[in-house]
């Protein structure tokens, strides 16, 4: 017990002998006698001041003490808690009432500014007198604003050669300048890191996967470090959002996302285009199929200005998720990045910030079991990403909520429809989803199969911003379609099961030919991206081919790449309805043809996949939920016997680190030390 309580002796000195000293006592009786005093006197005290202060309306501890009756049953309480201890450690009555004046005395103290609404969130804002000239008071008062303003952070991920984060300047200077400060708070400006995944798909060092847990971090030490109050996170990429989403859930502070919009389309030789009309080229290109003046052009050509990607890309899945999530204020997540309307959204997400700290409405409070259900259907119902199944344990994981969210997953995409369909899925882009109502009609038309009591960052209920919703486009059926009609019965993305995922795997029927939805096939394996790509490039797959990719994985990679060429080259050189590919990687967005990803556990850690051979059979039913290697489980042990990792050589930095402490890609990818 000394050896577990030691800290407590540095608090002993700070009472200056104040702690009895008990003839008779040992030393652990003492130590214990003086964790139950300060338990059952200054920890009693505080909670029961923060609780009637906040019930009054008191911003502060000092201000709730400073009513008469609270004082009165504050000191009632810690008395009667104190006649206890006196008579169970002997303590001196006359010391033992002068202790509690002393803690009473503590909580009048107006430096101490303890916010009602964060009982539990030691250490902030516990700063004594002496404290004061590194405190956010002084923050606040060296903006030349009263000590009493609230303290939001504005974190937007700024990084200026990425187009996804280009308009984030003038979106975070709306959000500051006009919302929070006109609110009444004190905004200040603070950064992540932006990785945007498109660049950099061609380094073998992939990064973006770990930038993830790396944001979620920079969140934690940002807002821990600075005091704040509540905290905007303005972001817009692939593993960004997440990112953010991820540490607001483990700070359990106010928070609200604010997403930045996609970019408007491109124009090419007098027609609009989209970014994936130009990748989808890729390996018509490279097999010089194409006219490289016209392959060049579209390449040039099919980017706006700013913005995330203009199809149901990894980004734009994530906005729509934190969404459905409720971290995003309705209709937030599918504004274009060049509408006005986006500047309006984040003026208004600012003053909302300021609203949920006063009314103390934290993250956790929004991000629950329930929320996450309804971004799983939602997710569904879109044909979203695969990698939303990475995303969302992660984000459940740092909410420490006690769910499986790939069985959840499994079970709901059984019985959500797939009421909406967009590019690379069918021919609409997200602006015309935008207009065809987004998000709001999407869960507007799930209806009952949402749970619409959660709370959202509105300060208002889901059914409640629902009902309050207005569209300022009509209806468009062939974009957004009923439950009683849908594009399809069940979900866009699918949990498979089999002896090469003993845990888990994942593909997207939504983004694949109907034709291709069970496919039986011959291996042929490759253990790096750049492996498959030559093969692929070179004519080496031929239909009635499965492509097995492996070593990808979170640890593999390290950093569990998108295979998002290697699709893209199969599906140039006409492969798509024809031969598959399967992974323990995973996939962009924009990808369609036949692929399973997310392979667990990943061929680094031994799973099946590191033991296919050549020539192999396997079978892939996404309906069914299906992935088998058809060799028996005897042949299987064999090869066991005799498998060897291969050993990859990963410079010292992050990613080594994060090779050694990744979880597996059914548990988020997350870093599980």
């Amino acid at each position: 017990v000394v050896e577990e309580y030691y800290e407590w002796d540095v608090e002993r000195a700070s009472f200056k002998g104040e702690i009895p000293e008990i003839k008779g006592m040992t030393l652990v009786d003492d130590l214990m006698a003086y964790i139950e005093r300060k338990l059952f006197t200054l920890n009693t005290g505080h909670c029961i001041t923060s609780y009637l202060g906040k019930l009054r309306g008191f911003p502060t501890i000092d201000a709730a003490i400073a009513d008469e009756e609270i004082y009165d049953i504050v000191s009632k309480a810690m008395k009667e808690s104190g006649d206890g201890l006196i008579k169970k450690h002997g303590f001196d009555p006359e010391k033992h009432a002068a202790y509690i004046k002393k803690i009473i005395g503590r909580f009048k103290n107006p430096y101490l500014q303890d916010d009602v609404s964060r009982v539990g969130r030691e250490p902030l804002r516990k700063l004594s007198p002496t404290d004061r000239l590194i405190s956010p008071l002084t923050t606040a008062a060296g903006y030349g604003l009263p000590v009493d303003h609230l303290l939001v952070g504005v974190g937007a991920a700024l990084h200026y050669d990425n187009p996804e984060d280009k308009q984030s300047v003038e979106l975070q200077a709306k959000i500051k300048e006009q919302g929070v400060r006109e609110a009444g708070g004190l905004p200040l400006e603070v950064m992540t890191t932006g990785i945007c995944d498109g660049m950099v798909l061609k380094d073998p060092r992939y990064i973006e996967v770990p930038s993830r847990n790396s944001i979620a971090d920079q969140v934690e030490l940002t807002v821990d470090g600075n005091f704040f109050d509540g905290m905007v996170l303005l972001s817009s990429c692939d593993s960004v959002v997440p990112g953010h989403l991820m540490g607001a859930a483990r700070l359990n502070i106010p928070a609200i996302m604010v997403t930045g919009g996609y970019m408007p389309l491109g124009t090419f030789r007098g027609k609009e285009v989209l970014h994936i009309h130009a990748q989808d080229k890729v390996g018509t290109a490279k097999a010089g199929k194409m006219d490289m003046d016209e392959y060049n052009g579209l390449i040039e050509n099919s980017w706006g200005i700013c913005g995330a990607c203009t199809s149901m890309t990894t980004a734009n899945s994530m906005c729509m998720i934190a969404e459905a999530l409720g971290m995003t204020l309705p209709g937030g997540a599918l504004i274009p990045a060049a509408y006005a309307g986006r500047l309006r959204h984040s003026f208004e997400s600012g003053r909302a910030i300021v609203e949920l700290c006063k009314k103390g409405i934290t993250a956790r409070q929004i991000l629950t079991k329930e929320a996450i259900r309804n971004a799983i259907k939602v997710t569904m119902a879109i044909c979203g990403s695969t990698n939303a199944v990475l995303h969302l344990p992660a984000i459940a994981n740092e909410a420490e909520l006690d769910m499986n969210v790939l069985e959840e997953f499994e079970a709901l995409t059984k019985t959500t429809p797939q009421i909406a369909k967009v590019n690379p899925a069918a021919k609409p882009e997200m602006e015309a989803f935008y207009r065809a109502g987004g998000i709001p009609r999407v869960m507007q038309h799930l209806g009952g199969l949402l749970d619409t009591s959660v709370m959202t960052v509105s300060g208002k209920t889901l059914a409640e911003n629902l009902a309050g919703y207005v569209y300022e486009y009509p209806e468009d059926p062939t974009i957004i379609k009923t439950v009683e009609e849908p594009f399809s019965k069940t979900g866009g993305v699918a949990v498979l099961h089999g002896n090469l995922c003993p845990r888990t795997a994942v593909s997207k029927p939504g983004a694949i030919d109907p034709s291709m939805h069970r496919f039986v096939g011959k291996a042929k394996c490759y253990n790096s991206e750049e492996e498959a790509e030559e093969a692929i490039l070179g004519g080496k797959i031929q239909a009635g081919d499965v492509v097995v990719i492996r070593y990808e994985g979170p640890k593999g990679g390290p950093g569990m790449r998108e295979m998002f060429k290697a699709m893209k080259y199969m599906y140039g050189v006409g492969l798509s309805k024809s031969a598959a590919l399967i992974t323990d990687g995973r996939f962009s967005g924009t990808n369609n043809g036949c692929f399973v990803g997310h392979i667990s556990p990943e061929a680094a850690e031994g799973g099946p996949l590191a033991i296919v051979h050549d020539g192999d059979e396997i079978l892939i039913d996404v309906d069914e939920g299906v992935l088998e290697l058809h060799v028996s489980d005897e042949e299987i042990a064999e090869r066991y016997k005799t498998l060897e990792l291969p050993k990859k050589n990963i410079p010292n930095g992050y990613l080594r680190l994060y090779a050694k402490v990744a979880a597996s890609a059914d548990e988020g990818a997350i870093i599980k030390a």
